[in-house]
């Protein structure tokens, strides 16, 4: 029977539990509650092996508090830092919650970075302890035991988060031999994540009351964590957020989203970025289920099994699952492909109907509906979203065609926009209100307003107040108002915010004319399935130029599967051609492209030329490729 307010029983028993979970003061508020009331319900979700195992609530608490206990036994204290070296997994989390109840710091570094990269977060931060993954990871630390003599190393090993792990004995051969490392550089002998929890067992025995205690110490403006941002350019800078920050951004997102205990999140995105940290302590807030990744390339197979009912990524892979859609399409009988174009069109016009506040005709939702039960609800299943509700899409911009694409197979794909300083989402297209090509209206606990200039300035409780060790950077991103200055360049029309590149990044050419690369950059790679990615130049320059990298499909489609024999194809290049053109024609002339180069191989992370939530670090572009940037303007001269 529903409830007075017309909800349905469920979403009134869900509605209930968040509203009491916003009262919540501090992370840890967050999750005894959680722990508490969901009981034997199931929480996690991995893969071992061939089969999914399920963690219930109370089996998450029992470990996590068993690594705070073995935490506080190292000496680890309210307010200290303990940074997490590792991949989007489970022990992640059990390790970040940890910490909480310990009343510590969590400081995550990415597990892409390089040794110079995690000595730098380790010294800022002053951690003393550093929770890694494995020997790879471990191997990095091996030259700080001599810098920070009383660094004290914890390594995961199998299943050591379940407690089914050998403590004594690693599990991973390649571990022994960093294990003599380190006994050879004098360092304190790594624990497991296994011996860690027994010691913490041991621990709690004794100490019954006290992370009681703590708990009772940390208040919401107590430091949550420190992200350190990956930074397309500089020194990386240490964001403190809150347990205030973090609350009361994530509580909004809940609402925004209207996040059930019944819903079931697929989580890939790296945990050392504010939007996974999202991702991780939303649903814990909302009661929802988590699904881990097994890994990169995995998602398409997990993704059958797991079924969820949404899903956070990056826009890249967006476009790579695009691609792959549209590839697909085009491949088998005449009669198929002619079947799957039609039920595609059908989608798109539907769809583009929706989005313009239209009711479809009667013949259009016969059509429709015939479309989506022979092919479109099929191609959904195959992709495991046949029970999504809606996608996420962050960290960088959306191409509204991708967005629209989605729309016509049924999966809604909801844009937002935030930065780690603003504890992620400050901006969100919602299920109920939304428009393609923006990131949507700011959410319900960030006040913002566009300077004359066109940066958008944010404040609230979701804001951050200092970065760590870095007055400097404080005083410059936040004016005596308690206005943080984004560095984005926006606009907004009825409430929806449009990025339009960032402030730095804006291009003066020679002839004094403002250019926003990123929104180029993005329409060519949205409107050309053979391009990866673009870096338009152009800065005092007499005109613009690009550097284009190829996708998979270009490679396949031209290159017998190499990028580089691809990009010496001169059919492929023509291709290329012909789509610089048609963008050309939506710009005014001082924006165009008027020539471009196509590089034999992608940007990559490992080669730092991405970040890890894979955003273009323009500057080592400009370094590593300037002199075909040069070549290109000798021949239009």
């Amino acid at each position: 029977m529903p409830s007075r307010d017309g909800t349905p029983p469920a979403r009134a028993r869900a509605k209930r539990e968040v509203n009491s979970a916003f009262s919540a003061r501090t992370a840890g508020d967050i999750w005894r509650s959680r722990a508490t009331g969901a009981g034997n319900s199931v929480a996690f979700r991995f893969r071992e092996g061939d089969d999914w195992r399920s963690v219930a609530w109370q089996q998450a608490d029992a470990a996590a508090r068993e690594i705070a206990g073995g935490l506080a036994g190292l000496g680890v204290g309210v307010g200290e830092c303990v940074c997490i070296l590792a991949q989007t997994r489970l022990e992640w989390i059990l390790c970040d919650v940890g910490l909480v109840l310990a009343g510590a710091v969590s400081v995550p570094i990415y597990p892409s970075s390089t040794p110079e990269q995690c000595a730098f977060i380790i010294k800022d931060s002053g951690a003393r302890i550093v929770i890694t993954e494995d020997a790879t990871q471990l191997r990095k630390l091996v030259p700080l035991l001599a810098e920070i003599p009383k660094l004290r190393l914890v390594f995961f090993d199998g299943d050591a988060a379940l407690g089914g792990a050998d403590a004594q004995r690693p599990k991973d051969p390649r571990l022994q031999d960093v294990l003599s490392e380190v006994e050879k550089a004098g360092g304190a002998p790594p624990l497991s994540l296994a011996a860690l929890r027994q010691a913490g067992q041991a621990w709690l025995t004794g100490h019954a009351a006290e992370l009681d205690r703590r708990a009772a110490e940390v208040g919401p403006d107590r430091v949550f964590t420190i992200v350190y941002t990956s930074g397309t350019t500089g020194r990386p800078k240490g964001v403190v957020l809150t347990h205030r920050n973090m609350v009361e951004s994530f509580a909004s997102v809940i609402r925004a989203f209207d996040l059930r205990d019944t819903d079931l999140q697929y989580l890939f995105l790296p945990l050392a970025h504010v939007l996974g940290r999202e991702m991780e302590w939303a649903p814990i807030l909302a009661g929802c289920g988590l699904a881990f990744s097994a890994g990169p390339s995995r998602i398409k197979f997990d993704l059958p099994e797991v079924r969820p009912t949404f899903m956070a990524g990056v826009p890249r892979v967006f476009e790579k699952l695009h691609a792959a859609i549209a590839t697909a399409a085009g491949q088998g009988s005449w009669p198929k492909r002619a079947l799957v174009g039609w039920a595609l069109r059908v989608g798109a016009r539907h769809a583009a109907g929706l989005r313009r506040g239209e009711l479809p005709s009667l013949g259009l939702r016969v059509e429709h509906a015939l479309a989506d039960r022979l092919v479109l609800c099929k191609l959904r299943a195959r992709l495991g979203f046949d029970r999504c509700r809606f996608l996420i899409s962050g960290g960088a911009p959306l191409p509204a065609e991708i967005a629209e694409f989605f729309h016509g197979l049924g999966l809604l794909v909801l844009e937002g926009y935030g930065l780690t300083e603003t504890t992620a989402a400050a901006f969100v297209n919602r299920w109920n209100r939304y428009r393609f090509g923006t990131v949507g209206p700011a959410i319900d606990v960030v006040q913002y307003r566009i300077a004359e200039d066109g940066e958008i300035l944010m404040r609230g409780p979701s804001v951050l107040t200092r970065y760590h060790n870095n007055p400097a950077a404080t005083a410059e991103a936040m004016d005596s108002e308690g206005w943080f200055h984004s560095g984005d360049i926006g606009h907004v029309e009825d409430g929806f915010l449009s990025i339009v590149d960032r402030k730095k990044d804006i291009i003066v050419t020679a002839g004094g004319k403002n250019v926003a690369p990123q929104m180029i950059e993005t329409a060519l790679a949205a409107h050309c399935p053979l391009v990866s990615q673009v870096v338009v130049f152009g800065d005092s320059r007499p005109h613009c130029v690009a550097i284009i990298t190829l996708s998979e499909f270009a490679a396949r489609q031209f290159g017998g599967g190499s990028l580089a024999r691809a990009a010496s194809q001169p059919e492929l290049r023509a291709a290329v051609e012909d789509a610089v053109a048609a963008i050309n024609r939506t710009l005014a002339s001082y924006e165009t492209i008027k020539n471009f180069a196509i590089l034999p191989a992608d940007f990559s992370e490992a080669a730092g030329e991405l970040t890890p939530s894979l955003k273009v670090k323009r500057e080592v572009v400009k370094s590593r490729y300037g002199h075909i940037v040069d070549a290109l303007y000798e021949k239009t001269v």
